[in-house]
C-alpha cells in the first residue's frame, strides 16, 4: 500500500520533491501547502513542472493538509528566516499524528545541546501526542556532515580530525532570499548579515556537528567559527540579482567542534560568484561546485563528491541530493518510533529509491 504524504513548501528543494512524490508509486500524494497566493489552486504537477494532472490542487490552508490525514508530510518550507514559525508547524504536524521528514528547520537535524530544551520538549511532547516522528537531513545537503564521514570514519584505527567541505559557486542559485537577507552577498563588508551575528553559524552547523561528534562517541568542549568576505571588483549580475563592486561576492567561513582545545570536527563553507574569485580558497573537484569530507587518522581519506543532474547544474544537483534523501526516507521515518530522530537511528536509507530498470521505461 503507498504511504499517503503531503507536501509543505514549493521552492528549489520543494519542487524538487514533489516531482519525487508523483513519479514515485510509493507515494500517494494528499495535498500541497504553498505560501503564495499566486500558486493557490494550481495542479501539483504543474508546480512540480511535470506534463501530468494530479487532481491535487495547492492551498495556503494547514488546516486543509491535516485534515486529508496523510501519514507524512515533507516540510520543505523556508525555516532559515522563520525558525520559532516552522517549529511551530512541525508541531502542529506531529501534534495531528503526521510524521514530518523535512529540509528544515535544520537545527532539527540534531538539537540537543545546539537549542535550549524549552524549544526542545514541545516538539518531543507534539510526537508522543500524535505517536509520530519528525527526522529532518540537514544543510550541506545533509548527509555530507553525516552518513558520508561516519561510513569511511568506521574504517578507521583512530580519526584525528574530519572536515567537510562544500565548495561551489552560487552564481546560478536564485534563492534571493537566502543569497541576499542570509549571506550578504552584495551587501558593504561593513554590514553584518543574518548568518554572520554572533553565534548563528555555530547554531546553523552546530546540529550537524553534534550530530557527528555524538556517532564519534566523544563530548565536544565547545564549537567556534569564523569567516572571511571577498569584495566584487567590479559589478555583476547573477540569478537571484545584481552585486554591486565592492559588495560581498565571495564567503568562506568554518565551523570547529573542539576536544582537547583542537578542532576535531571542521564544517567548511567556501562560497563564490565567480570562479576567479579567491583562488587560494579551496577549489572544487568539478567546474561549479562539489563536496569534500576530509578524514586524518589511519587510514587518512580524502573523499570527493561531484553531484551532477540530467535538469541542472551542480547548485541543482546538489539540493536535489539533500531533497531525494528526504523523499527517500519516508518509509523508514514512519516506521521509527515516535519522537526525534537523526540519520544515527535510522537505517540505511533505500525504501523509498525507485529503482528505474528497462522494462519500468516501458
Amino acid at each position: 500500500m503507498a504511504i499517503r504524504v503531503a507536501l509543505i513548501g514549493t521552492g528549489n528543494a520543494g519542487r524538487i520533491a514533489l516531482r519525487g512524490l508523483i513519479s514515485n508509486p510509493a507515494y500517494e500524494l494528499t495535498g500541497v501547502w504553498v505560501s503564495t497566493a499566486a500558486k493557490v489552486g494550481k495542479d501539483a504537477g504543474e508546480l512540480a513542472g511535470l506534463d501530468v494532472h494530479t487532481g491535487i490542487a495547492a492551498t495556503d490552508d494547514v488546516d486543509a493538509i491535516i485534515a486529508a490525514k496523510p501519514d507524512a508530510a515533507l516540510y520543505c518550507a523556508m525555516g532559515d528566516t522563520r525558525l520559532p514559525g516552522a517549529l511551530r508547524d512541525v508541531c502542529r504536524l506531529l501534534a495531528a499524528g503526521i510524521n514530518v521528514i523535512g529540509t528544515a528547520p535544520g537545527v532539527l537535524q540534531y538539537p540537543w545541546g545546539v537549542i535550549p530544551d524549552k524549544f526542545i520538549a514541545p516538539v518531543e511532547e507534539a510526537a508522543q501526542q500524535g505517536n509520530s516522528t519528525v527526522y529532518v537531513n540537514g544543510v550541506d545537503p545533509g548527509f555530507i556532515n553525516d552518513l558520508v564521514p561516519l561510513a569511511f570514519a568506521s574504517t578507521c584505527q583512530h580519526v584525528e580530525q574530519i572536515r567537510c567541505l562544500e565548495i561551489a559557486d552560487y552564481a546560478t542559485y536564485d534563492g534571493a532570499e537566502v543569497m541576499f537577507d542570509v549571506m550578504g552577498f552584495g551587501s558593504s563588508l561593513d554590514e553584518v548579515p543574518m548568518l554572520l551575528q554572533p553565534g548563528i553559524l555555530s547554531v546553523a552547523w552546530g546540529a550537524a556537528i553534534r550530530e557527528l561528534a555524538n556517532g564519534l562517541g566523544v563530548t565536544l568542549d565547545a564549537i567556534t567559527d569564523s569567516s572571511e568576505r571577498e569584495p566584487a571588483p567590479e559589478a555583476f549580475d547573477i540569478a537571484a540579482g545584481h552585486i554591486p563592486k565592492g559588495g560581498v561576492a565571495a564567503l568562506k567561513f568554518e565551523i570547529r567542534g573542539i576536544v582537547d582545545d583542537r578542532p576535531l570536527i571542521v564544517v567548511e563553507h567556501v562560497t563564490r560568484l565567480r570562479s576567479d574569485l579567491r583562488p587560494d580558497w579551496a577549489q572544487p573537484a568539478q567546474p561549479g561546485g562539489s563536496y569534500r569530507v576530509e578524514i586524518t587518522g589511519e587510514p587518512s581519506y580524502t573523499v570527493d563528491i561531484r553531484p551532477t543532474s540530467r535538469h541542472g547544474d551542480h547548485n541543482y544537483a546538489a539540493i536535489a541530493a539533500g531533497v531525494g534523501r528526504v523523499v527517500n526516507a519516508v518509509p523508514a521515518v514512519v516506521a521509527a518510533p515516535p519522537g526525534i530522530v537523526t540519520t544515527l537511528d535510522l537505517p540505511l536509507v533505500t525504501g523509498g529509491t525507485q529503482i528505474i530498470t528497462e522494462s519500468s521505461k516501458g
